[in-house]
């Protein structure tokens, strides 16, 4: 079992960090509000620290799961930054979905620094992180990967090295891509059988088993029809995150016309009031 620090107590960061407790992993926590670290060793043993510098000390995996580029700044660099306390050789892992930009920055940093770094964001949501059955998307070199996979596992169902540094961080965008689609598609099909006078339970049981099929549909098709979006991955969430790969697109030469309009859709549901609703609430624009 590995000494590992982890920054980043949310909602997905705290189960994550619960799992490695569970596996026999030594682990310290870190978050901005202390009172979160305090209830989490309270709940799972281990230790908290008051900075990530602190947290990262002595530690073989330093894992983070923050909000975004800036805050994932923030935990890394700086005199209170964890790489200014990791023992050459450790290794960060990076949870956050973020760009592929920082990604890159913070390993080279690392590797100035004689640490390592893998971009790992996760898939699966506040579900998958809870039942340690996220989707693992990585980025770095070969060697690194392997040290920290047995780690990783224990929230994953599955983890898998993409390519260079950022490939973890382009895999993600392009999951968050296929989502989106994915998503409004099927807010549009459960509106139009609605205002069809079909059993939609009844519809989605028989176009679930041929190719309409998705786990949108499987997990989200039903509460989509009751009007219930307490699931998880907020719109503000996957705004972000839209915006991180719509921005990559402009710099990598993609079209990506449908995608752009889904974060419009997006946008519409949090001026509804609906910033902190999941992402399937796309079928409330449809029926307000």
């Amino acid at each position: 079992m590995a000494k590992v620090a982890f920054l980043g107590l949310g909602v997905m960061g705290s189960p994550m960090a619960g799992h490695l407790a569970k596996k026999g992993h030594d682990v310290t926590v870190y978050n901005r509000t202390r009172a979160k670290a305090d209830a989490w060793v309270k709940a799972n043993g281990g230790a908290a620290a008051d900075t990530p510098r602190e947290a990262a000390s002595g530690q073989e995996i330093v894992f983070a799961c923050v909000g975004n580029d800036d805050d994932l700044r923030s935990v890394v660099l700086g005199e209170t930054g964890a790489s200014a306390g990791m023992s050459k050789g450790a290794v960060f892992v990076d949870h956050t979905t973020a760009s592929a930009e920082v990604a890159r920055e913070l390993s080279a940093a690392a590797d100035a620094a004689g640490l390592h770094f893998i971009d790992a964001p996760v898939s699966g949501g506040q579900a998958g992180a809870e039942n340690g059955a996220l989707t693992v998307m990585c980025g770095g070199d070969a060697a690194t990967y392997a040290k920290v996979e047995p780690a990783i596992m224990s929230f994953a169902k599955a983890s898998r090295l993409m390519g260079p540094s950022g490939s973890g961080q382009l895999t993600k965008m392009v999951n968050q891509i296929a989502i989106a689609g994915l998503v409004q598609g099927l807010s549009e099909a459960i509106h139009f059988g609605k205002r069809s006078g079909l059993d939609i339970e009844a519809v989605l049981d028989v176009i679930s088993k041929g190719a309409a099929g998705s786990w949108q549909m499987e997990n989200r098709g039903k509460t989509m029809n009751a009007g219930k979006f307490d699931f998880g991955f907020a719109v503000e969430w996957m705004r972000k995150d839209l915006g991180i790969l719509l921005a990559e697109g402009r710099r990598n030469g993609a079209h990506l016309p449908v995608t752009a309009l889904v974060d419009q859709f997006y946008s519409d549901v949090e001026a509804m009031g609906g910033g902190r609703w999941d992402t399937s609430s796309l079928i409330a624009r449809l029926e307000r």
